[in-house]
């Protein structure tokens, strides 16, 4: 017996696996329960809501009825509704195309060591302070062309109805976004430079590279995840502008601003029309899920190391 003893204790320990390992030793699983109660009861009780009133007619005061796929087919055939998306999908894309460079671009230069780009970096996140509606109400009075920034400062090439013509409301409304979104994605691009080792940028230097080509390759490679990070918070944002947009424009003149998420809100609160605004409300979260997985796999399609360089 004795001798069975000595073996045992000789015996070497067993060495768990490894998935195993991880879950003995991780965080308890159950710590997500609140989390996913939350989400459950405030995300996904709505969405099924939501997602069965567009098979119902409804105008918001009686009682609903079944009315199965009218509101989709209705909706769907209706050219209203390929404009606002058509809208949406512009807001989107030159939303991202003005913000991204302007962010990437002022994210490098706070980023940087002076006294001076600290304040410019405190004044610049000024806007982030504004709500969305003191924002909008704000530019409506600066480009009034009766008492407006073309009165005040006598600016002639600001007298024109800048939120009055069809031609130029949508371009003003991606210009306000911009300057309300901005400070927000600069400060990620700030955050991700000041990641950056500097032994890089010392070793290009030490190898002759210029500020433009350290910029092109090592910080752009570097910020890589902070631009996919970036982008997919600037494009499915864009399909919830709502309030700032309401307050700037009120989707006119016209419907040359009734992007997607007005008119689902007009067609349901102005038009006591439930259920075609929540057929538009479930098009908005299957776009943006869309939207979001792609970049997400996008984001995971060539995987690397971000522990030398974030």
């Amino acid at each position: 017996m004795s001798t069975v003893l000595e073996q045992r204790d000789r015996a070497p320990a067993r060495t768990p696996a490894p998935g195993r390992g991880r879950l003995r030793t991780g965080p308890s699983p159950l710590m997500a329960v609140p989390a996913l109660a939350f989400f459950g009861v405030f995300a996904i009780v709505p969405l099924g809501g939501v997602a069965v009133l567009s098979f119902m007619e409804w105008d918001g005061i009686g009682d609903p009825s079944w009315a199965g796929l009218a509101n989709w087919a209705a909706a769907l055939a209706d050219p209203a509704t390929y404009h606002a998306i058509w809208l949406s999908v512009q807001v989107m894309v030159v939303s991202w195309l003005v913000q991204t460079p302007i962010s990437l671009l002022l994210g490098v230069l706070i980023a940087g060591r002076g006294r001076y780009r600290a304040l410019l970096g405190v004044l610049y996140f000024l806007p982030m302070l504004l709500s969305a509606a003191a924002i909008a109400i704000a530019f409506k009075a600066l480009l009034d062309p009766n008492f407006g920034m073309s009165r005040a400062f006598g600016l002639d090439f600001l007298s024109q109805d800048w939120l009055g013509d069809p031609t130029l409301a949508l371009y003003v409304v991606i210009f306000v976004i911009a300057w309300q979104f901005v400070p927000f994605h600069t400060l990620l691009y700030q955050g991700g430079v000041r990641q950056i080792p500097k032994s890089l940028y010392e070793a290009a230097e030490l190898d002759g590279a210029g500020r433009v080509r350290q910029f092109f390759h090592i910080t752009l490679p570097q910020l890589r995840y902070t631009i996919i990070t970036s982008s997919t918070m600037m494009l499915v944002g864009s399909l919830t502008y709502f309030d700032l947009v309401f307050v700037l424009t009120g989707g006119g003149p016209g419907d040359a601003t009734r992007m997607l998420p007005l008119d689902m809100y007009l067609s349901g609160f102005s038009g006591n029309d439930m259920g075609r605004a929540s057929t538009l409300a479930v098009l908005l979260v299957v776009a943006g899920l869309a939207l979001a997985l792609g970049l997400s796999r996008l984001s995971s399609f060539r995987r690397g190391s971000q522990l030398e360089g974030a």
